[in-house]
């Protein structure tokens, strides 16, 4: 069995923050604390959670753009946790990245032409400036744009169509693994769908693996091959994504899924939500134990003393989630 393109093993990425006083160290901020997944060549992996639950800093960690505390990130075996700026730019024709803000996240100053061609110029610099242009026109072309847009600014396009632009500028060096970091969550639903269609048309065209980033379930639903749940930067549950849809384990993920809301509305009135108690808690002091307790539905003296490890349930699917009780919950459908 072939390894997986992307390991990563126990990472942490640790924030410290300032004291009450200059000469006093404060609390450590634990963004991301112990994760582990993998994510082979042309898969999806979709990783979701509430805001400030550590999606973000696990995508930048494993694209290079921060720092990790601990753990390793492994890039087609090769261990990439500690690259310097040297390596990381040799790398860097493999790994990409899409940003969630279409248009923050271009150069205002530049045509779409220079956003797209300049990583060729610092990643191919063999590549002369008719092969450059020869190049960026075929990608514009391919994310659904045309050679006589090209010389516009991106203030003169849609959200939709910035983020167009970004994926060509992703793509055009032909990466192995593309990390979007929640790319649609500024779009309109209609254009989402868009987005989400043509990712997915790359991905088989050019055999691509992508981590995908989202807090939207029906987004996550309709790309990803797996899906990984995060609750305060530890991971609560991974499975199959038409395992974690159809027969969620962990109670976080139970408690996501019966927040998505249905197209029906005699389902909605119908329906049974789980209505989570009380607020996410700062990942600056977690609650000891399982972090999720303090909100959990279920929780037991056992879930305060001991921190629950991931675990698969008896069926053994490839379903792995962080709660004691992983076997009492397997079997049980999505919340109705």
């Amino acid at each position: 069995m072939s390894q997986p393109l992307l390991r990563v093993r126990q990472l942490q990425v640790h924030f410290p923050l300032p004291g009450d006083w200059p000469w006093q160290s404060g609390p450590v901020l634990k963004a991301v604390e112990g994760v582990n997944l993998d994510l082979s060549a042309g898969a999806t992996l979709g990783v979701v959670g509430e805001s400030g639950c550590g999606k973000s800093t696990l995508a930048r960690t494993v694209a290079g753009l921060q720092a990790p505390t601990g753990g390793a990130v492994v890039f087609d075996g090769q261990d990439v946790t500690n690259l310097d700026e040297a390596g990381w730019r040799r790398l860097r024709r493999d790994v990409q990245v899409v940003f969630q803000d279409p248009l923050a996240s271009l150069n205002p100053r530049m045509t779409v032409a220079e956003i797209v061609a300049e990583p060729l110029r610092h990643l191919y610099p063999e590549l002369d400036k008719r092969q450059r242009w020869e190049r960026v026109v075929a990608m514009l072309e391919r994310v659904g744009l045309s050679a006589a847009q090209a010389n516009r600014y991106p203030h003169e396009f849609s959200g939709g169509q910035c983020q167009r632009i970004g994926i060509a500028r992703a793509l055009v060096v032909r990466p192995r693994l593309l990390i979007c970091d929640e790319p649609v969550s500024a779009l309109d639903v209609s254009i989402q769908a868009q987005i989400i269609d043509l990712l997915q048309s790359l991905q088989r065209e050019f055999g691509i693996a992508i981590l995908f980033i989202a807090h939207d379930l029906a987004v996550v639903r309709q790309i990803s091959d797996r899906v990984l749940v995060m609750y305060l930067g530890r991971v609560m549950e991974t499975a199959p994504a038409a395992r974690i849809f159809e027969r969620p384990i962990h109670p976080y993920t139970k408690a996501l899924l019966s927040a998505v809301p249905r197209p029906d509305p005699d389902y909605e009135r119908r329906r049974e939500r789980i209505i989570l108690e009380g607020e996410l808690p700062s990942p600056a002091d977690p609650p000891g134990g399982c972090v999720f307790r303090t909100r959990c539905p279920w929780a037991q003296g056992l879930c305060a003393r001991e921190e629950p490890m991931l675990r698969g349930p008896r069926d053994g699917d490839g379903a792995r989630a962080a709660c004691h009780f992983a076997n009492d919950f397997a079997n049980e459908t999505a919340p109705a």
